[in-house]
């Protein structure tokens, strides 16, 4: 008796600490790709791109498609190697190294956010050390999905992921408010509370905007200690060595293999389609409040927050559901939700929406996109949690990093196509908000091929 209570205790914290990567990683996604740094860079390169003589529409097209092509490119990178990375550390039979190496792209590139000009002369270096942070921040999770695996049963796994996106999300609130309330500038030089952006920086220079990059790698830096002290690896001996050549085998027949496993093939399919989808409204949700509703940072950090509280509160009730109705149902739910969403989003700009005008000096396009935002949030935090305990149930444990690199490739191997979309239709558009419409189809063929998914997995 004393054992199991002892060995119980030892998971819970190993739970914990699993749930601490999710705390420590999220400000990538929150501060970084979604509400300071990318709207950040969408205003500074629509300046910049006014100042060789573009027409305003034309400079914010612009520089929506310079961050699109950041994200198709590393989408590209990610997900074309994230299976064969995780095969290797299949065969290895060890994550942690692996984990550790990213974490340490993850601090390097994020850290070096903070030398942006906000002049914009160097944009591109700019996109570089993002993409290398942010390449870092997608392998190191791949890593750590594959070990949700060992932290429950099926049943029990479904509550832990939404937890653990819960627990996420809570720190990326957090590290919002932090940010919005003691170093991004607004216009007059100030925070958001009155005060001049801490540490002596420099609010005519963007300093307490810049710093996001390197508060976010110090963030990271500090709450992964819980992860690298209560998650242990077992020791496994390994299967004859880990070398590319082997790797490669077994992805490729892994994938061989997908032509008789119907209900994987098509779950692997139709996420990549949907989470594709909902990282394109990820990296352009922020973009779109700055370009088309003339928001400010400060606008678009409260709208974070918002998102963000309610992705919190959202993912720890879809893993409730989840354990209780399975996470098929859910994920359906979600596309559904989030498609609504983006039919109002491409619909609506700061005069109209759907064609209705709205009175001059109206407040309720803010009104209705904050309410998307409550939306886009709390739906996109469920759809992550149970997208992952799906693909738990598609996996065998001798495989599961293999499997979850293949996951992070139906993620990510196509992760350009929504940017590259987006930006394709902003160019011929000519329009930002237009360019948003590609969303909407993938979604749609994302839910339809989960007709031919099996809610209970099709595990070996």
């Amino acid at each position: 008796m004393a054992e199991l209570s002892t060995a119980h205790r030892s998971l819970r914290k190993r739970i914990w600490g699993w749930w601490f990567f999710d705390w420590a990683s999220q400000p990538y996604h929150t501060l970084l790709v979604t509400f300071v740094f990318g709207p950040f860079f969408a205003a500074t390169a629509t300046q910049y791109f006014l100042g060789t003589g573009l027409d305003a529409e034309a400079a914010r097209a612009q520089a929506q498609s310079s961050w699109s092509l950041c994200l198709t490119i590393t989408g590209l990178i990610i997900g074309l190697s994230a299976p064969f990375l995780g095969a290797l550390a299949d065969l290895a039979g060890r994550k942690l190294p692996w984990i550790v190496g990213f974490s340490i792209a993850y601090v390097l590139g994020s850290a070096g956010l903070w030398f942006m000009d906000p002049g914009g002369s160097n944009l591109w270096w700019m996109l570089i050390s993002f993409g290398i942070g942010f390449i870092g921040a997608e392998f190191a999770l791949v890593f750590v999905n594959a070990q949700l695996p060992s932290l429950g049963t099926k049943e029990e796994l479904g509550q832990v992921s939404g937890s653990g996106f819960a627990f996420g999300y809570l720190g990326g609130v957090i590290s919002l408010f932090i940010m919005l309330l003691l170093f991004v500038e607004q216009e007059s030089g100030k925070t958001l509370i009155g005060l001049d952006p801490l540490l002596g920086l420099d609010a005519s220079q963007k300093q307490g905007t810049r710093a996001v990059g390197p508060f976010v790698a110090i963030w990271f830096a500090v709450f992964m200690v819980p992860y690298f002290l209560w998650v242990r690896e077992p020791r496994t001996t390994k299967r004859g060595g880990a070398n590319l050549r082997q790797a490669i085998a077994m992805v490729v027949a892994s994938v061989k293999g997908l032509a008789h496993r119907k209900s994987m093939a098509n779950y692997l399919v139709s996420s990549m389609l949907y989470r594709d989808a909902l990282n394109g409204l990820y990296g352009f949700g922020g973009v779109y409040a700055g370009l088309i509703l003339d928001w400010s940072i400060t606008q678009i950090g409260i709208f974070g927050i918002i998102a963000a509280i309610s992705a919190a509160a959202f993912s720890w009730v879809g893993g409730l559901l989840d354990r209780r109705l399975g996470p098929k149902p859910v994920i359906i739910a979600a596309i559904l939700v989030l498609s609504f969403v983006c039919l109002i989003v491409v619909s609506m700009s700061r005069v109209q929406i759907f064609g209705i005008a709205f009175a001059p000096g109206s407040g309720l396009p803010d009104q209705i996109f904050f309410a998307c935002g409550v939306l886009i949030g709390g739906f996109g935090g469920i759809l992550q949690a149970t997208s992952r305990t799906l693909m738990v149930r598609h996996t065998s444990p001798e495989t599961e990093t293999e499997a979850f690199g293949l996951y992070g490739l139906s993620g990510r191997a196509t992760a350009f196509l929504a940017p590259a979309l987006i930006g394709l239709m902003t160019t011929v558009t000519g329009n930002a908000r237009l360019g948003i419409t590609p969303v909407i189809a993938l979604f749609a063929l994302g839910l339809l091929l989960l007709a031919w998914v099996d809610g209970e997995g099709d595990q070996d």
